[in-house]
């Protein structure tokens, strides 16, 4: 497969696209950033006749108006966008062919309309700025009672992209399997501190059991199979829901987001990451029998938000594993969109034979295939994520 990406850098901080005019601005959230519409201006000339031109069509820095009679072919300067504006770093660039196929059967009226996997025209999401001061952190669950559904590879890559944009990030590996912990080069095997025992030890505090990852400003609270004892242990405990949430609270002002990898079921220590919670991702592999669980995963979602944590919502669907080649695949996502339409995000995860490469270097994809198309749907991922955040 061709690993071109979505767009110079693949969404990469300090790797802007080039820009347009502010006619091709558009709201996203509350914040308005460069759109498609000015890239379909038949006068707009190429990337490489900008490059060469530039110097003969210096931009005038107080000349962005309201975009009458600006040129497309002129670049502003970052730094003197208006407060608010963003480029979006997919604005100019169209996907890869090759990947495009996985995600759009109608490549031209994909690349006409600007026209998502989800079958819904698609936002630009802007390049976040860096953050005055971090926390208190927002809690994610990322949940599906079905395993194999991408939760990990969500959680991880979801993760180090919101590093890169300078959020400072906690994992928390809360599947007794270790996979989450694997999969960021931890063997779960040699651990003598997990955090089960940050669960169920009195005194012991967050610090003894907290691990630096490779990646700077993404920090990881490990697991293994101990875990597992925890859910029959924890039956006996007053406030048995709130368990992991009492834990965290210590943590939450020296971060920006917590992503908790829940286990692949609906039990006690799931119960204990919702009530943590202030927000569900939900990966949702584009397949049949993935689809079937998502009704009774929404249900406990409403019950525990009733009774437990009046602050959850379902922050949105994740379509990942998604091939539009195959007629099952499109119909699963169509049957998603339809169901929960706005709670279903854009970015859909397409497949690609890098992440099961990342599990075994035990890295993000973001480092271990920085230019790869999987590394910018993850961007991607964490620009919507962010959009929501600041549009609430």
């Amino acid at each position: 497969m061709n690993e071109s990406t979505f767009s110079p850098g693949g969404g990469r901080p300090g790797a802007l696209a080039s820009g347009q005019g502010a006619a091709g601005l558009k709201a996203v959230g509350s914040v308005a950033v460069h759109t498609f519409s000015a890239h379909q201006d038949p006068t707009s000339m190429t990337v490489d006749q900008n490059t060469q031109q530039q110097g003969a069509n210096a931009p005038d820095p107080g000349h962005l108006g309201d975009g009458d009679g600006v040129r497309p072919d002129i670049h502003p300067d970052y730094t003197q966008l208006p407060e608010g504006h963003f480029y979006d770093p997919d604005a100019d660039f169209e996907p890869d062919p090759e990947y495009a196929a996985t995600l759009a059967p109608d490549a031209a009226r994909q690349r006409r309309e600007r026209i998502g996997p989800t079958g819904r025209p698609l936002p630009y999401f802007p390049i976040p700025g860096p953050v005055a001061e971090h926390g208190p952190a927002k809690i994610i669950a990322m949940c599906n009672q079905k395993g194999g559904v991408g939760k990990t590879t969500s959680t991880i890559n979801l993760g180090a992209a919101l590093a890169e944009y300078g959020r400072r990030v906690l994992l928390v590996d809360f599947d007794p399997q270790g996979a989450l912990s694997v999969g960021l080069g931890v063997n779960p095997m040699e651990l003598d501190l997990t955090v089960y025992n940050l669960l169920m030890e009195r005194g012991m505090t967050p610090d003894e059991v907290l691990l630096k990852t490779a990646v700077a400003g993404m920090d990881l609270l490990p697991s293994n199979i101990d875990l597992s004892a925890a859910e029959v242990q924890l039956v006996s405990e007053v406030a048995r829901e709130s368990s992991l949430q009492r834990a965290l609270q210590p943590l939450l002002p020296d971060y920006d987001f917590v992503v908790i990898d829940c286990q692949p079921s609906l039990g006690l220590l799931t119960v204990n990451a919702l009530t943590a919670a202030h927000k569900v991702i939900v990966p949702l592999e584009c397949e049949f029998f993935a689809l079937r669980g998502v009704a009774l995963l929404t249900e406990t979602i409403e019950k525990v938000q009733e009774r437990l944590n009046p602050e959850l919502s379902l922050d949105g669907i994740l379509a990942t594993m998604y091939d539009s080649r195959t007629v099952h695949s499109r119909e699963v996502l169509a049957r998603v969109v339809e169901a929960f339409d706005e709670n279903v995000y854009h970015t859909v995860i397409g497949r690609t034979v890098r992440f099961p490469e990342t599990t075994v270097a035990g890295e993000p994809i973001t480092t271990y295939a920085s230019n790869s198309v999987g590394a910018a749907a993850y961007r991607q991922l964490a620009r919507e994520v962010l959009a929501r955040c600041h549009a609430e």
